[in-house]
């Protein structure tokens, strides 16, 4: 069969699951079929985009001679699902995204999607070379070293964007509101910090009495023990303010167990798997503070980050403040396939609290802030500021109702 082996490079993800197992060897037809099971007994869409997926399972019988083979085959079934966020991972690629669980990558350090079809940066990565450069949240990406995006999908646009540490990729965007411009980006070894205690632009000072927490992702394994270990060292706070701006998402699991530390009971997240079985996911864990706290996001708070900001906002335990968030309400799963290859497979889409399906929708804060250029430029937050001016008004109530 004709190759067209198109290798996906490490984006972060929105939130998972795993479900990795022991790797073993198998023939290019076993791989394949492996992959063709999964989706029929997982994938979200008990349709899958309605098909009849019977008749991919022998489609490419005794044509499948080497692993290539088969990585191509299996990128054409996936294909046919018409979802960015069910794709195959060649070794290679498997081992990097597990790594980024560990807690680190390399690249730009951004995350991609596709939105009507055009590819667009959900959010860089704090102090990512994509983020020193200038890159935002809800660009769009019109070319990748001089060629056209028109058509491309997430796996070969990533590609082209990541390379090896030192070389350059210019990127060619549309950003609302002013003249398209090319951007080049110096590809680096990125860390993934998760938090951090220092807001974007130092000229916003931040009241002694009020925790200042700024998450910048949910795909490292410490997230959730680092914001752990500032609640319980913040006992003389009057309040907190939670930054998840430009978080692109991770780990379900991290925005499971941090929407476990700041409620006292009620439902996290609910889960609707392809043969309709709602899960419901409710706070058990004793909470770490029950004092005020404020959340921030925008039009790159995704996935993850849109579960604990719904979280916190249906059960009415944090006020919001910002913009719309991104709107990505489907949580994926990573799979160990054979030879050290993997998958990442839609399983689930979720709904907030309030049983509220938000994909392709997000978040409505409870108070609209917009940070604009004119805003970034001067690096003046009115976001952050007003989350201040918010916090101190509710712990003034609680103070006086005390």
């Amino acid at each position: 069969m004709k190759k067209r082996f198109i290798k996906s490079s490490l984006i972060l993800m929105s939130a998972v699951s795993m479900a990795i197992g022991s790797a073993y060897a198998a023939t290019p037809a076993e791989l394949y079929d492996d992959v063709w099971k999964i989706v029929n007994k997982k994938y979200y869409d008990p349709t899958n985009n309605s098909q009849d997926w019977t008749k991919w399972r022998y489609r490419y019988e005794n044509k499948l001679k080497t692993k290539e083979d088969a990585y191509v085959a299996i990128e054409t079934m996936l294909s046919s699902l018409n979802d960015p966020y069910t794709r195959f991972l060649d070794p290679k690629e498997f081992s990097e995204e597990t790594q980024s669980i560990k807690g680190s990558l390399k690249g730009i350090g951004t995350q991609i999607g596709l939105r009507d079809g055009n590819l667009v940066i959900i959010a860089p990565l704090e102090d990512s070379p994509a983020e020193k450069a200038g890159l935002q949240a809800d660009d769009y990406i019109l070319e990748i070293n001089g060629e056209s995006t028109k058509g491309i999908n997430i796996e070969a646009a990533a590609d082209k964007i990541r390379g090896e540490k030192g070389t350059t990729v210019t990127l060619l965007i549309q950003r609302k509101g002013v003249p398209n411009k090319t951007y080049s980006v110096v590809r680096d070894e990125i860390e993934v910090k998760s938090v951090s205690c220092k807001p974007p632009f130092e000229t916003t000072k931040i009241p002694g009495d009020i925790q200042y927490i700024r998450l910048s992702s949910f795909i490292s394994k410490n997230a959730a023990s680092e914001i752990e270990s500032i609640l319980s060292n913040s006992s003389g706070m009057k309040g907190f303010i939670i930054d998840l701006r430009s978080n692109p998402g991770g780990l379900l699991t991290n925005a499971i167990y941090i929407s476990d530390m700041l409620l006292r009971g009620g439902v996290i997240v609910s889960t609707v798997d392809r043969d309709s079985y709602k899960n419901t996911t409710r706070a058990r864990y004793q909470q770490a503070t029950d004092k005020p706290i404020v959340v921030l996001i925008n039009k790159g708070s995704a996935s993850a980050s849109e579960i604990l900001s719904g979280a916190l906002k249906d059960n009415h335990r944090a006020t919001i403040i910002g913009e719309q968030s991104f709107g990505k309400g489907l949580v994926q799963e990573i799979n160990r396939l054979p030879d050290e290859a993997g998958m990442n497979i839609t399983i689930q889409r979720y709904l907030t609290p309030s049983g509220t399906d938000i994909h392709k929708k997000g978040i409505t804060p409870d108070i609209v802030v917009e940070l604009t250029k004119e805003n970034a430029d001067a690096k003046e937050d009115v976001q952050l500021k007003k989350a201040i001016e918010v916090l101190e008004e509710m712990t003034c109530l609680v103070q006086k109702n005390g």
